[in-house]
């Protein structure tokens, strides 16, 4: 009896311990459903599991890259500004394209400026949702994304075309027969009758092979071709119809004598610029003019507003610059400028310049603007009349300086000359006002102490 039991309790007990081991091993299969399905034979930093002779099990957690359910994400188009209610996508990448935590994947082209869409993590491009051109609004998926663990490396592709190329002229090297009709095929390539217009298109544009495919055609082509016009260069055509069907404008113009202003410059230059890092130009003086001439005649610095058929006069005066892109004309804002200096000045327009030539300017940085400067002068112009940029009611153009004989206390002097005009709202200005307004602007340009001494 005492042998049977003792059989019975060591079965019992072998019976438990198998017990034990198959809940542990349950316990084990249950966590690995929950943790296993991310891991995979390409993620060598996922979890593993280790299980000792014990039937006691421990489990270490690695850092992980692997991604389990997110690996595809769709991209979705930004919000935009409380202005702006769509644009128009221009891709820079196409599907299958592998590309890098932050690089740009597409620009979608407003009434104002561009907005770059990034990739938001390293990946390749599974599908683009929206087509070349395609209307978007905020919210709207753009493409989606296969995320990859790894960076992709951007050195290898460039290298290996590099690579190839030597490898493809040996082979034609030892072909001679075809560099005989060689001579014959090269009078009609350089076709001089070609049109310089035509050398800019795009490389896609079918319609510039065929003058190329005929020798004796290339003669007297006329040729054209149609490009769709940006929402930027849209947006600039109506407002500025929109301007001259609202507004009564009318022009008056000065001239400036940029002798003391240039001697200035040429004397506190070297100063200025090692203690602001920064150049001395002729725009800040003109800005802070304006802003000084503007503080003198304040309803050049209002405007109406035609709902309510009032004056709106602002206590403040920010001053739109006009700057020239490859896109169009934007104009970005200098704002507060009554309690800026020289420096503070330049280093505003420097910062709104460099983000303007790379394409970063937001819709705050050309919002608002309650008087405008435009520049013309930089690109040889002599004399012009701007159109206000509504809601605006002035705009002062400048233009280049040129040596001119004037008449200098009664003796003919040649001087470094600048025609500018004032182009205003005469429903809201009064000529009175202008001509004394651009008179000001002349006295603080050409004796910058009569700003030190506030005549």
């Amino acid at each position: 009896m005492l042998s049977r039991s003792r059989c019975v309790s060591r079965a019992f007990s072998r019976s438990l311990s198998a017990f034990q081991k198959v809940r542990c091993w349950l316990r084990v299969i249950l966590f690995l459903a929950g943790v296993s399905l991310c891991q995979g034979p390409g993620y060598p930093n996922s979890r593993k599991v280790v299980i000792n002779n014990n039937s006691v099990f421990s489990v270490r957690f690695f850092r992980t890259t692997a991604v389990c359910k997110d690996d595809l994400v769709t991209v979705k188009t930004p919000a935009f500004a409380e202005s702006v209610t769509e644009g128009d996508v221009r891709w820079e990448k196409a599907v299958g394209d592998t590309v890098a935590e932050d690089e740009v994947v597409c620009e979608i082209e407003t009434d104002k400026t561009s907005v770059q869409v990034p990739s938001p993590a390293n990946g390749v491009i599974e599908a683009l949702l929206v087509p070349d051109g395609g209307k978007v609004e905020g919210g709207t998926p753009l493409f989606t994304l296969r995320k990859t663990g790894a960076a992709p490396a951007k050195a290898k592709p460039a290298e290996a075309p590099a690579a190839a190329a030597p490898k493809a002229e040996p082979t034609a090297a030892p072909v001679p027969p075809p560099a005989a009709p060689i001579p014959t095929q090269m009078p009609p390539v350089p076709s001089p009758s070609q049109p310089p217009s035509s050398k800019p298109v795009s490389a896609v544009k079918p319609t510039a092979a065929p003058p190329l495919a005929e020798p004796g055609a290339g003669k007297g082509l006329r040729s054209e071709h149609r490009e769709k016009m940006n929402r930027m260069r849209q947006r600039i055509a109506q407002r500025l119809k929109e301007a001259q069907n609202t507004c009564a404008m009318l022009t008056t113009f000065n001239e400036i004598d940029m002798s003391n202003i240039q001697e200035m410059r040429a004397r506190h230059k070297e100063a200025f610029l090692k203690k602001h890092n920064l150049k001395l130009g002729f725009m800040s003086a003109f800005v802070k003019a304006s802003a000084f001439a503007l503080q003198e005649q304040p309803v050049v610095n209002a405007v109406i507003d035609d709902t309510t058929k009032e004056v709106v006069y602002r206590d403040y005066i920010d001053i739109s610059v006009a700057v020239a892109t490859p896109r169009g004309l934007v104009v970005p804002v200098i704002r507060n400028v009554e309690a800026m200096n020289y420096a503070d000045i330049e280093r505003t327009i420097t910062e709104l310049g460099e983000k303007a030539r790379k394409n970063e300017l937001a819709i705050e940085d050309m919002d608002g603007g309650t008087f405008t400067i435009s520049n013309g002068g930089v690109f040889g112009s002599l004399f012009g009349t701007p159109i206000i940029n509504p809601p605006q009611s002035a705009i002062l153009g400048m233009h280049a300086i040129f040596d001119r004989p004037v008449a200098v206390g009664g003796k003919v002097e040649v001087r470094p000359m600048m025609y500018v005009a004032l182009t205003y709202d005469h429903r809201l200005i009064d000529g009175r006002e202008a001509v004394t307004f651009l008179r000001k602007i002349k006295a603080a340009v050409e004796d910058p102490r009569v700003l030190l001494l506030d005549l």
